[in-house]
């Protein structure tokens, strides 16, 4: 029976889970890139949903972009 190799080798495995373990942080900020897919992306989002809902308000508020 032969033995399926791993995709990444042992001593790296052993490297990267020190890492992790030693940082105290949130565990969806402990990438380095993490801010950015946790933090930024959502924010972004959350700005251009509201900008779009004042847009929106306004243009009722308005009469303006009406369909005949």
């Amino acid at each position: 029976m032969s033995s399926e190799v791993p995709f990444r080798p042992r001593e790296k495995l052993v490297e990267k889970q020190k890492i992790f373990q030693s940082i105290h942080k949130h565990t969806h900020l402990k990438g380095p890139m993490d801010k950015v897919t946790s933090v930024a992306i959502p924010m972004a989002l959350a700005g251009s949903c509201l900008f779009l809902i004042g847009r929106g308000i306004y243009n009722m508020a308005h009469g303006i972009g009406k369909k005949e």
